[in-house]
């Protein structure tokens, strides 16, 4: 994870705003969210994983799924994801015991090699312009 300085940090919008302005840029509000915080992801690269950029925010004014949520923007940062090739080692010890229709919907992902993998600088300027194209359309 490699953390990156701007001027969005510690700024205020509904997330509804956020969200219309951030999706056409091509983010996407990230799968870990909870009701207490959540992160706007960008996917720069694909290669043997997924490297993102991405920006938390936490709700100011109540939770994320509550209507008119107002969030408080945090520390943009790239981060990387590194998956198996492959098989996946680390099974399912209910396999079997569960119908595989049942299992396979939520058993179907391969376990991360490294959750926080380390970034690689050959993505340093593209985080950096996406962090500009993010001050530009939420700030100005």
């Amino acid at each position: 994870m490699i953390a990156l300085q701007s001027a969005v940090e510690g700024k205020e919008f509904k997330l509804q705003v956020l969200e219309e302005k951030l999706k056409p840029l091509g983010y996407v509000i990230g799968g870990g969210w909870d009701y207490d915080h959540g992160y706007f992801d960008y996917k720069i690269d694909e290669e043997v994983g997924y490297t993102f950029l991405r920006l938390p925010f936490k709700p100011v004014d109540g939770e994320l799924g509550e209507r008119g949520v107002s969030v408080s923007l945090g520390q943009p940062f790239l981060l990387s994801h590194k998956f198996q090739k492959g098989l996946d080692d680390n099974t399912d010890p209910l396999n079997g015991l569960i119908p595989m229709t049942y299992n396979s919907v939520f058993n179907q992902f391969q376990e991360p090699v490294d959750k926080d993998s380390k970034v690689d600088n050959k993505y340093m300027t593209v985080a950096r312009s996406l962090v500009q194209e993010l001050e530009l359309t939420l700030l100005y």
